[in-house]
């Protein structure tokens, strides 16, 4: 139980630390650094070790090229720039809808029957979203793009079902007998190059601001953070995440990802001065609900099978 507890304490811990790496440099410069320097890793140690895992069939490079696009480019830069103007803790709580979209996508790509009870459960999850958006506005003030939510949001939303897709397609690659070292390898690079290119497009000649007095601290400061989001994301989070799958449930898993926006909460209090609102909590609440709704039905279907 121990170990369940600190994967989502690390992970929560994340989106603090790129919150605090956005301090010294661009939003999508900062993504393409770390997932070439990651996915540089990735591969390096595939080539001196596992050649073999990287090998790709014709057949399947249209799904590396949806895992550069959509698992890593859209997914992180649209995550990375409305880290800017949104709380951590809030674009945090943005993920908790992976298993609503993530629904969604399976039932038109695997056709997994969708009954009423789980119609129920993805209703009131994505109602749980509701006073968590209305009640906190974002840094910037800066006008709603539909309805009420701002571009920042709207942008959360976009990584999160990027991301959701992404794993759909991770997870065929993966059936198919794909290394998840090269899956994921392949997409950093992939990603990373497209993200600086798009960096130099959208942000001009990367720039590095001087937060204190002496911009070398704040140069290995930013450096410190990007290698450690690399280190705790990219290699720990994804090899322990997979290491706790063999003695728990992909449902306990699930439940328990609600422990992240809590932390991150905590993390964004103690270490950046963000303060957390009544609507936070009962949007944690209502969305927790529609979960276990959606979860319960899944296991009387037989979709998720209790171990």
């Amino acid at each position: 139980m121990f170990l369940v507890i600190f994967l989502y304490m690390l992970i929560a811990s994340t989106f603090t630390i790129g919150k605090l790496a956005l301090q010294y440099v661009q939003p999508i410069f900062f993504i393409s650094v770390r997932m070439l320097v990651g996915g540089s890793l990735l591969l390096g140690f595939l080539y001196f070790f596992r050649r073999s895992d990287l090998k790709i069939y014709k057949k399947n490079v249209w799904d590396f090229g949806a895992i550069v696009l959509f698992h890593i480019f859209f997914a992180f830069v649209a995550e990375f720039w409305a880290l800017q103007y949104l709380s951590s803790s809030k674009v945090c709580l943005f993920y908790n809808l992976s298993p609503f979209i993530s629904a969604v996508f399976s039932y038109f790509w695997f056709a997994e029957h969708m009954t009423k009870r789980k119609l129920f459960g993805l209703f009131l999850g994505f109602c749980g979203f509701i006073p968590v958006i209305v009640a906190s506005g974002v840094s910037d003030s800066s006008s709603n793009a539909f309805w009420f939510f701002s571009w920042p949001e709207l942008a959360m939303l976009i990584s999160v079902v990027s991301a959701c897709y992404g794993w759909i397609v991770v997870r065929k690659l993966g059936r198919q007998g794909y290394s998840m070292l090269a899956i994921n390898g392949i997409g950093m690079l992939g990603g990373g190059l497209l993200a600086f290119f798009t960096s130099l497009v959208i942000e001009g000649m990367p720039a590095f601001r001087v937060i204190s007095h002496s911009a070398m601290r704040d140069f290995f400061a930013c450096a410190g953070y990007a290698a450690l989001l690399i280190l705790l994301a990219n290699v720990v989070f994804y090899n322990l995440y997979g290491y706790l799958l063999r003695r728990y449930t992909a449902t306990f898993l699930s439940f328990a990802g609600f422990l992240t926006p809590v932390f991150a909460a905590l993390y964004g209090w103690l270490l950046l001065g963000e303060s957390v609102g009544w609507s936070f909590f009962l949007t944690i609440i209502l969305v927790f609900c529609g979960l276990f709704i959606f979860y319960q039905e899944e296991l009387r279907q037989g979709y998720i099978v209790r171990r």
